[in-house]
């Protein structure tokens, strides 16, 4: 009887342990944003098989499946596309150059040669392998600059100790560069629209009079479009910065898509704090708190879920404005990247373009998931992210 019972302990222990490791498990996946996945853990503890195998396969398979049917479509329309294109540049060449030149070009496009492919939308393949071409252009471009520095290591230190500015590696970024800067911009123009839109908002949330007054204004600038955005700022930068020698893109891009993005996070914040509940505004108030311990302690934990929808909002849309502020202030990010791919036309320059399109939205998948993440971990609302 007492190994009975010693036995039935032990299980019992085991069980209560391995439920702590799957409800520890649960709640990560929750909290960064992943709750999708909640199903395939409780179905692997053992739970209510028929149940959860209807949520796996609805939450996890069917969205896997979509993914291989759009590869499916993706490789399909690239293989239409290519031979379509294919087609005519061999006839264009018969017409042109004879039936034997034609033989050639169709040998030439079926060896795989770069210098005579179609030029139309790569397929998955195609589009993998300048990845991979990616990367490895990273790791030469990175060797080149390490180099340089043990190059100019003695060098530079002589000419910081004379006081003047050490040579510099001026060779082009790579595509990872790029990322990081794009990362950058994004962050510090995220930054800047919290710093301008937070304050401001608070202010106009507060008073009614404000709102009234300031919201014309607030429905007018917020669907300008980044390129007019961009060209304000870059009047004004380059002309505060007219005797500056160095680089103003960096500048011109950050403040251009703080600009952009801010109207989000000033709307919802004014919208929270206008809408908190007058019940706390009266505890405040018997409390006798300060105007500004009534803003931090009250009213701002109370507008919390607002305010945090409004900055994941001003994340992505930074985030979307990004690439054509980059494009037009030649700042050396994606949006430079794509553009330079785009105007360069070589065979590989559209599996180059698609590559940067699937890391630019996975950036930005990426980005919400982290906003989604702080939210749920300082707001009061713990519902579950999608």
């Amino acid at each position: 009887m007492t190994e009975k019972n010693t036995q039935s302990d032990r299980y019992s222990k085991e069980l209560s342990k391995t439920n702590k490791m799957k409800d520890s498990i649960i709640k990560g996946f929750r909290f960064i944003g992943l709750g999708f996945f909640e199903p395939l853990v409780r179905l692997i503890a053992g739970e209510d098989s028929k149940k959860y195998s209807t949520e796996v396969l609805k939450k996890i398979i069917a969205p896997i499946a979509s993914i291989l049917l759009f590869i499916g479509v993706w490789y399909s329309g690239s293989k239409s596309l290519f031979n379509t294109e294919a087609n005519y540049k061999i006839e264009k060449v018969r017409k042109e150059q004879g039936d034997a030149e034609a033989a050639k070009m169709k040998a030439c496009i079926e060896s795989g040669d770069f210098s005579c492919q179609p030029n139309t939308l790569p397929s998955p393949s195609q589009v993998w392998a300048s990845y991979k071409l990616l990367l490895k252009d990273h790791k030469k471009i990175s060797a080149d600059k390490n180099a340089f520095k043990q190059k100019t290591a003695a060098l530079n230190a002589k000419r910081t100790a004379q006081g003047k500015n050490p040579i510099v590696y001026t060779g082009r970024p790579s595509f990872v560069d790029q990322i990081k800067t794009s990362i950058k911009t994004v962050f510090a123009g995220f930054l800047l629209a919290l710093l301008i839109a937070t304050p401001i908002g608070i202010i106009i949330g507060l008073s009614e009079t404000l709102r009234t007054s300031f919201n014309w204004l607030i429905q007018i600038l917020k669907p300008v479009s980044p390129v007019v955005w961009l060209l304000l700022v870059f009047m004004i930068v380059k002309t505060l910065t007219k005797d500056s020698t160095g680089d103003t893109s960096f500048i011109i891009s950050f403040i251009g898509v703080g600009l952009c993005s801010m109207w989000a996070t000033l709307v919802n914040t004014a919208m929270g704090v206008s809408s908190v509940d007058k019940d706390y505004i009266n505890v405040a108030k018997v409390l006798k708190l300060g105007s500004l311990q009534k803003v931090f302690k009250v009213i701002l934990p109370a507008s919390l879920p607002l305010i945090f929808t409004g900055l994941r909002i001003t994340l992505s849309v930074a985030w979307m404005v990004l690439i054509a502020i980059e494009l037009l202030a030649q700042s050396p990010g994606l949006g430079s990247f794509v553009w330079e791919e785009f105007q360069n036309g070589a065979n590989d320059s559209n599996s180059k373009i698609i590559v940067a399109m699937f890391v630019i939205g996975f950036i930005g998948f990426l980005l919400d998931r982290i906003m989604l993440t702080i939210q749920k971990f300082i707001s009061f609302d713990k519902n579950e992210g999608i």
